[in-house]
């Protein structure tokens, strides 16, 4: 440990140094120094020529920003996907991470990689259409969030100007020096549209591997003073730039109102489309004799703040008519129309949010029909994945988050398999129960299922994931399990599904008895399977003998080698070469319900198993194939469990001997399984009440 640490690991200032020279020690000054960049006209078309991304509009830089944090692609079900890292929150690590949801983001990510191209989207509204709680927030959140990271990076970085030395010209106010873009625009916009093109080619901009394109003209203020400049300098543009126009890094910042902005509609009364497009500064009228004059004016409306970079309209179908003009002209012509001045130039993504009911009220007004005509629809539903619903809680209920109480294993799985079972449609055909399909979705193999099925079964599922139980809903529910006085520190399945059956006769969505007696019934086949997990957790526990059972499965694998090469199995004991043993391969095989006239099949499915690991290069292991390994820890379970009447801890009176048995499994499950000593001992005890009414299969 250092000088400068105590034993509690909190720096102190060392050898008279103070606490405040401690605490500037972590500033990184030549990053300051970096992203305070400021130089002439000419410095920046250096700039430019080096890194001509810098001038990236906003489509192609939020496309960019994305990209950057790199992709992977996977096959689901004979279909190629595309994860997109950035949707991972590696800035927050996690914090607002987006799980499941890869169709979707693919979907919004071919949306901005064609704006970004310049062929369409640009000019649309992105409209996130889904039910409440599915995300939609998040991700307008992230991208803004991303966006403001990305801008402190090198190859994020975008420049603005500010106008200097204009004391003495009287174009600023109250004989101020300098005066900023009020809509941080890109310098090359000084350049007069005319010649901009000639001196983008000229200055070799064209022809490199980006193209520099910069379209639009200078907001009202920064025109007027440009005008008032070069009458000045009798229309000589070179002066004018070289004495008064400064280049600066940009940095976008939510909080700080630069290049990021977010719209929350208020009731209709108080609705005032000046929040949009800016007001007029009546404080400065008096100074300049006129509310037209633009810099009496406060460019500071969203769309004014959010230039070169990205604005949320959160609710966005909840806005007055009079504001959905504004919205309209933004998104389709990259104008908007300030008070008593021309209209305006914008560049900036336009995402907004919505749920379900709001959605279905545009569609039936005839009076919306611009406003759909210039929306570019991406549904945003619930997850059907399992496992990936499992991760949500897992962020917000782990280890770190959750102090003092013990989560129970499977806990979170039976709260995610219910919400999950919530949002999935009936099966029309394949005879499928729901919670079978639950398991497909997952990826998990069921017998005479494919990848063939689950494809069937999405494409005939059409809202699936657009209707069900919100996530903030279980989080709710299981915030009320860990704050609960019961269960000695610890929190289990059975407490968090109670939870979420006694909330559903107050649960304000649910709009029918039907729907909440279905919701009651899915809570009843999550506990069966539950009853199902713990008891197979039980029976590893028991059987957890690796040594045992790896013997066991190197028997059977010989055995059926042999039985499909039509070969002799020899003997290890006697060196005879022996008949595959018949009688070792079906007890195993009966444990997991192969019936006779399937053991040829599956003992096939299980060499070819064996020969596919052999031709990735890995090397076969039984606990790689999930029904294999159910098998083995079954048959090697029933050979064991003689040994510990289990049923005995329901009664009253527990011999020494089995008392230590117990103690065994408890350990293995609180070793293996993540029990803690309370949650170990109320599932065995939940088992053996199982064994005592006699439910358990031999």
């Amino acid at each position: 440990m250092s000088e400068s640490e105590t034993k509690t690991g909190r720096m102190t200032p060392s050898d008279g140094g103070s606490m405040v020279g401690m605490i500037a020690s972590l500033q990184d000054k030549a990053r300051y120094l970096d992203l305070s960049w400021e130089g002439t006209f000419e410095d920046y078309l250096r700039i430019v020529r080096e890194r001509p991304q810098v001038t990236r509009n906003a489509f192609q830089r939020i496309y960019d920003m994305v990209i950057s944090y790199g992709t992977e692609e996977y096959i689901d079900n004979k279909k190629k996907l595309v994860r997109y890292n950035f949707f991972r929150d590696e800035i927050e690590e996690g914090k607002d991470a987006v799980f499941g949801l890869d169709i979707p983001l693919m979907r919004l990510m071919n949306v901005l990689k064609a704006a970004a191209e310049g062929y369409g989207p640009e000019r649309r509204v992105i409209l996130l259409h889904g039910p409440v709680g599915s995300s939609k927030s998040t991700i307008a959140r992230l991208l803004k969030k991303g966006l403001e990271h990305y801008s402190q990076t090198a190859e994020g970085a975008l420049y603005t100007f500010r106008w200097t030395n204009l004391r003495d010209t009287g174009l600023a106010s109250g004989g101020a020096e300098v005066f900023d873009s009020p809509m941080h625009e890109e310098p090359l916009r000084l350049i007069p549209p005319d010649w901009r093109e000639t001196a983008i080619e000229r200055l070799g901009l064209s022809s490199s591997k980006f193209r520099v394109r910069v379209e639009g003209e200078l907001d009202p203020a920064s025109r007027f003073i440009f005008k008032g400049l070069i009458q000045r300098y009798n229309g000589d543009w070179e002066k004018m730039v070289n004495n008064h126009v400064l280049v600066r890094r940009l940095v976008l910042s939510e909080k700080d109102r630069i290049g990021i902005g977010t719209f929350q509609p208020k009731d209709e009364k108080n609705q005032d489309s000046t929040e949009l497009t800016g007001d007029i500064n009546y404080r400065k009228i008096a100074e300049y004799g006129s509310d037209s004059d633009p810099r009496a004016f406060n460019f500071d409306g969203e769309f004014n703040i959010a230039n070169r970079g990205i604005v949320e309209f959160v609710e966005v179908l909840k806005l007055d008519v009079a504001f959905l003009y504004d919205l309209l002209g933004a998104s389709q012509e990259h104008r908007i129309k300030p008070k008593k001045f021309a209209q305006t130039d914008i560049d900036e993504v336009i995402i907004g949010h919505t749920n379900e009911a709001e959605y279905k009220r545009l569609l039936n007004n005839e009076f919306m029909e611009a406003l759909r005509d210039r929306t570019i629809k991406i549904d945003i539903p619930y997850i059907t994945r399992l496992s990936d619903e499992i991760r949500i809680y897992e962020k917000d209920f782990n280890e770190d988050r959750v102090r003092g109480k013990h989560v129970a294993p499977h806990t979170l799985e039976v709260a995610a398999m219910w919400a999950t079972l919530s949002r999935l449609e009936e099966p029309k055909k394949h005879n499928l129960q729901l919670i079978q399909k639950l398991k497909l979705y997952d990826g998990k193999v069921l017998p005479g299922y494919t990848q063939d099925t689950v494809k069937e079964l999405r494409k005939e599922s059409h809202r699936e994931g657009m209707e069900g139980v919100s996530p903030r809903y279980v989080q709710d529910k299981i915030s009320n399990a860990l704050v609960s006085d019961v269960g000695e520190g610890t929190i289990n399945p059975f407490m968090v599904l109670n939870e979420l059956e006694k909330g559903l006769t107050s649960h304000s969505l649910i709009t029918s008895e039907e729907q909440r007696k279905k919701y009651k019934e899915m809570i009843g086949v999550v506990k069966q399977e539950y009853e199902d997990i713990v008891k197979n957790e039980v029976q590893r526990a028991i059987s957890a003998d690796e040594e045992a059972i790896a013997k066991l499965a190197a028997n059977y694998i010989d055995n059926i080698k042999a039985y499909t090469l039509k070969e002799k199995v020899k003997n290890k004991y006697t060196g005879q070469d022996e008949e595959p043993d018949e009688r070792l391969m079906r007890s195993i095989e009966e444990k997991i319900e192969i019936p006779e006239n399937r053991k040829e099949d599956f003992r096939r499915e299980i060499m070819n198993f064996i020969g596919a690991k052999a031709v990735e290069g890995k090397r076969f292991d039984w606990q790689t194939n999930d029904r294999l390994r159910r098998a083995l820890e079954l048959k090697l379970f029933e050979d064991q469990k003689d040994s510990i009447k289990l049923k005995t801890l329901v009664s009253a009176v527990v011999d020494k001997e089995t008392q230590e048995k117990i103690d065994i499994i408890k350990s293995r499950l609180i070793r293996y399984f993540g029990y803690n000593e309370v949650s170990a001992t109320d599932v065995l005890n939940y088992v053996a009440s199982i064994f005592a009414r006699g439910d358990l299969k031999s």
